[in-house]
């Protein structure tokens, strides 16, 4: 599969965004500045950028926490989502939480709690609805390798496997489920065994490596969108901070951090990019300057934004009655 260089590109760059937005969201909550916890994706950017870039304007994500590329290329703009880590009310859910517990159906994205794998019978009913209707149109889903362990995980592929629905079904497996690692929350070497008990072809990829996240997702969603139902991918990465920013993860042997930092999916992407002669040195450093100028211009919106009204807890709760002629 080819791929244009503008979307290399593209994918360098939304893989910068997401990687420089975190980080200075990591930097304000140890300033104490963010409201509630933060939740980054930190070496695993590659898996979430690259099963959404591959999406199509009329798709259907339901994301988890660790997939800021998702929002960001959808169209959530980073100023609404630094906003929401303020508690503001320019913010995704207007002031109503303080993390990444976000969605946008504007923008084809699926809102989620934190039970991971929650959204995966969530975006098989997506699916079915296309399916129902005849639309040309996948619904994916992410969670990360402990929420392959919760039974909505299996309900939801069952169902999906059961209905030939266009699906893909994504993992983030980054070794860890908060402190428990892979050896102990399953009997398996790869996960992906687990899609074939449901008849569903399964595929590994390296998660640090976005283009070929990008291209075995974009195949699977072919596959799905023209009636082969759905796929399993599992991308092996390695998140490189804890659970989240308040846990130091020292239950992570220092010298598995250490190899996988050789293998950073941003180092990875401009190498990939050098060697193919796709883009010089110049080029690159302009993106990252453009990245770090909408940082910034989205820490100054979300500082003069307000905060939202006390009676703007009341609004939103219920379904907005249809008005009678």
């Amino acid at each position: 599969m080819d791929i244009k260089r503008e979307d290399l590109l593209q994918l360098y760059y939304y893989l910068k965004l997401t990687r420089r937005l975190e980080d200075r969201v990591t930097s304000l909550y140890h300033q104490g500045k963010i409201l509630g916890g933060a939740w980054t994706s930190n070496g695993t950017e590659a898996v979430s950028v690259g099963y959404g870039y591959a999406l199509e304007r009329n798709d259907i994500a339901a994301p988890y926490f660790r997939d800021m590329g998702v929002f960001l290329i959808r169209g959530i703009s980073a100023k609404r989502i630094m906003a929401q880590y303020f508690g503001k009310k320019t913010g995704v859910t207007g002031g109503k939480e303080g993390n990444v517990h976000i969605g946008d159906l504007n923008f084809g994205v699926i809102g989620f709690p934190s039970h991971l794998a929650d959204n995966y019978p969530v975006g098989a009913g997506a699916a079915l609805a296309f399916k129902i209707r005849g639309e040309k149109r996948i619904a994916v889903a992410c969670t990360g390798d402990g929420g392959t362990s919760r039974g909505d995980f299996h309900e939801g592929m069952n169902f999906a496997a059961a209905r030939k629905l266009p699906m893909v079904f994504i993992c983030n497996n980054n070794q860890y489920a908060y402190s428990t690692p892979l050896r102990l929350q399953m009997n398996i070497k790869d996960i992906a065994e687990r899609a074939l008990a449901y008849g569903i072809p399964s595929k590994i990829v390296d998660g640090n490596n976005v283009v070929e996240v990008y291209k075995a997702a974009k195949e699977a969603y072919e596959i799905a969108r023209n009636g082969g139902g759905p796929t399993f991918i599992e991308c092996k990465t390695m998140r490189m901070h804890g659970h989240s920013e308040h846990d130091s993860a020292k239950y992570v042997p220092r010298e598995l951090l250490e190899a996988w930092k050789k293998k950073d999916p941003i180092l990875n992407m401009e190498k990939y990019l050098w060697e193919n002669s796709i883009a010089k040195k110049e080029e690159l450093d302009g993106i990252d300057s453009r990245v770090k100028k909408e940082i910034e211009e989205a820490e100054a919106f979300t500082e003069q934004s307000p905060y939202p009204e006390p009676e703007d807890g009341l609004k939103g709760l219920y379904a907005t009655p249809i008005a009678e002629e």
